[in-house]
Order: C-alpha cells, then structure tokens, then sequence
C-alpha cells in the first residue's frame, strides 16, 4: 500500500459523522521527486460540518462537486463556494470552518492535496 493510500486512510479513520470521506486517487508525481498528490471526495450532509483542522505540510486545492460548501481559512472571512468553485489552503493553514451551507441539500467536494510522499497524515483535527 502507497503512503498516499496510508495517508488517506488516517483522514478515513477520523473522519466526523457529518461527514463521508472517499479516497479518488493517489499517485507519486514522477517530475517531483518525494511529492505525492492525493484526492479525496468529502461529502456533507445537510447542515453537515467538520471540525477545524489543519492538513500539515500539503498544499490543498478544494473543488466544489455538488451543492455550497463553507469555508474559513484563519484570518479570513468565511465564504460560501457553490458547484464549480474552487479555492486553495497553503501548507500548514488554519481551517476553521468547513460545512455544508444547506439545510436541506448535500454538498460535495474534490479535496485535492500535495503533500511530501512520507507524510501519512492529510489532516490533523484539532483538539476539543
């Protein structure tokens, strides 16, 4: 097993229960030696939420699938992003909101992360 499928697998295990998370894909990039890049399909229930995290050293472009999802990076303002929007966390950022703007509707995104291939852990929640 790859350590991107072990990495998945941590965020897998820790994943919240208003929350399903699916391993895309996981592939070595070949002209960046030691970088891995991994993605993850994060489904939100209605009113679903996630709590705050960071993702340690990957660099992660988020893709909105189905529906609204919320977002709130540390020191910025929370943003609702519908189908079709995207938007970036640097290595090592704060994520303090992530949720499903509806009520009502799932919501969907495309977690896409770069991390260093020894990295086996995508996200670290934080501490109650």
């Amino acid at each position: 097993m790859s350590v991107a499928v072990l990495a998945t697998v941590s965020v897998l295990q820790a994943a919240a229960a208003h929350e399903t998370v699916k391993p895309a894909f996981a592939y070595a990039i070949p002209n960046v030696p030691g970088k891995t890049v991994t993605a993850l399909v994060v489904t939100y229930k209605p009113g679903g939420t996630s709590q705050p995290h960071r993702h340690g050293g990957a660099f992660v472009i988020a893709y909105v699938l189905t529906g609204a999802i919320r977002s709130q990076l540390e020191g910025g303002e929370a943003k609702v992003y519908r189908a079709g929007e995207s938007w970036t966390e640097a290595p090592g950022a704060h994520h303090l909101v992530s949720d499903n703007a509806s009520k009502t509707e799932s919501a969907s995104l495309l977690a896409i992360f770069v991390a260093d291939g020894n990295d086996k852990k995508l996200v670290t929640y934080d501490k109650p």
